[in-house]
């Protein structure tokens, strides 16, 4: 997901010019391999409705190898999210995933929570990338989020699916729906974006704290994201520097062939970011194919389980707008538009002083090869304006681009610190004891004989303090 720019560089430089039909052809490929694929997949239900023979071991050897079968192709349609329940305010809570808005390009999907909580619980949006796979990349992120808040999630649809006659989307289409998904939510909701939309998250804030919004979310935390590249330049912003922008079109953009509801757009494909994918790391994914071979041919499947459960993911890919993928190409890795401000949307300037109001948490990783620490960091200057207690960063030890988000430094030592700062900033009411008595003003000329009749700390008996919430106060 995060090695996109680097990605498709290296993939571009090693493969011939692409052209608008090159995504026929894979297509035309693709659907060859499904008649094998479908016979592979009939043949593993035949197995496992015959365990006299499947669970001996040349039947447990027939089952493995079609199961690499079934493995030997991509899908693109986005594999479920499978958050059925969570555990919060100590009991188990069913989740129903509903969609609260919807766009040709995007839902914004809600997890809810079906029962009514004691207290209302914040409100989150999770900004996913759209760099090649699909939201559910973030399966980790949210049943994390999902025990102290309530979270939803931009679920981006494939491209490849949207009629031509929906229009572009581009980088200032990506910040509209940023802004409108966080209007909708409502005032006081916060936002949390994971690498490529830190950017545009950044932006939306910066948009809507000009207009003074009455939607600005309370706060934001922006996590591994390459808001400016120019600091530590890792081996991505170098080679992204390296070729023109038409280098990029002309080589790696291609058109959604004829049968998709997307027919003729430009996209780029999702069938070469996996082949990138793929080749950088060849050894170690034909290792992992002969491991879950072995491992279920053995009759030990729960390694083989997990292998497979992965790839089900991985080779799940969405197509990118050609739109999209060059104009980020442009304004992040070769312009660096936002931290030299000079990034528009919509013919508007961003400008991150502007925003006064949102909390802000950055979070990096040590390790982070893909967007190298202090390019996150960066952020934090940007917002200049932003009061010194509204700001917090975190460098991650131990950890790379994907842990940050993900895995179990994410769940206890990260997730911690994004909660604080959720809670610390959540817009509250303050709730009074049915016992209080209204304060009544002092006059001034009276104040200091108030103060010498006050009895003295230890006198102080019998006090009730009833459900008191403090606007802006810390986690419990």
């Amino acid at each position: 997901m995060t090695c996109l720019y680097e990605n498709s560089i290296l993939f571009g430089t090693r493969a011939k010019v692409m052209n608008l039909f090159a995504y026929s052809t894979y297509q035309a490929l693709s659907d060859m391999m499904l008649p094998m694929r479908h016979s592979a997949a009939l043949m593993i239900h035949s197995l496992d409705a015959w365990p006299a023979f499947s669970e001996t071991p040349h039947g447990r050897s027939m089952r493995a190898g079609c199961e690499l079968l079934t493995l030997a192709g991509l899908t693109s349609v986005r594999p479920p999210f499978g958050i059925d329940s969570v555990v919060t305010e100590g009991k188990q809570v069913a989740i129903v995933e509903e969609v609260a808005a919807h766009t040709p390009f995007c839902s914004l999907l809600h997890f809810r929570k079906d029962t009514a909580l004691s207290t209302p619980q914040p409100r989150v949006l999770v900004i996913a990338p759209m760099s090649g796979h699909f939201a559910t990349l973030l399966r980790g992120t949210v049943r994390t989020m999902l025990a102290e808040h309530d979270v939803y999630i931009t679920d981006w649809h494939n491209p490849r699916d949207v009629p031509l006659s929906e229009g572009r989307f581009g980088f200032d289409e990506y910040v509209r729906h940023v802004i409108d998904f966080t209007a909708m939510i409502g005032p006081g909701a916060h936002l949390l974006a994971v690498c490529q939309p830190t950017v545009a998250a950044l932006s939306a804030v910066a948009l809507m704290a000009a207009d003074d919004h009455p939607a600005q979310p309370a706060s934001m935390t922006l996590m591994a994201g390459p808001l400016d590249t120019r600091i530590n330049p890792t081996r991505v912003n170098e080679l992204a520097r390296s070729k023109p922008l038409e280098w990029f079109e002309k080589n790696l953009i291609s058109a959604v062939p004829f049968g998709f509801a997307g027919a003729q757009r430009r996209v780029y494909p999702g069938f070469v970011q996996l082949t990138a994918f793929m080749s950088m790391n060849l050894g170690r994914h034909l290792d992992s194919f002969e491991t879950m071979y072995y491992e279920r041919a053995k009759g030990d499947p729960a390694k083989a389980d997990t292998i497979h459960t992965f790839y089900e993911e991985y080779f799940a890919t969405m197509d990118l707008t050609a739109d999209f993928y060059l104009e980020t190409v442009d304004t992040v890795f070769q312009r660096h538009a936002l931290p030299l401000h000079e990034l528009e949307v919509a013919g508007r300037l961003v400008e991150p002083s502007k925003i006064r109001r949102t909390a802000l948490l950055t979070v990096e990783g040590e390790k982070d090869d893909i967007c190298a620490v202090g390019q996150t960091l960066a952020a934090q200057d940007m917002c200049d304006k932003l009061r010194p207690y509204l700001k917090t960063h975190h460098v991650q030890t131990g950890v790379g681009h994907y842990g940050v988000f993900n895995g179990h430094r994410w769940e206890r030592q990260i997730y911690p610190r994004v909660r604080a700062v959720i809670y610390d900033n959540e817009p509250r009411a303050v709730l009074v004891s049915s016992k209080a008595r209204t304060i009544q003003p002092v006059p001034a000329a009276t104040a200091a004989e108030v103060t010498a009749a006050a009895p003295v700390a230890s006198a102080v008996v019998d006090v009730s303090v009833a459900a008191t919430r403090v606007s802006g106060g810390g986690s419990a």
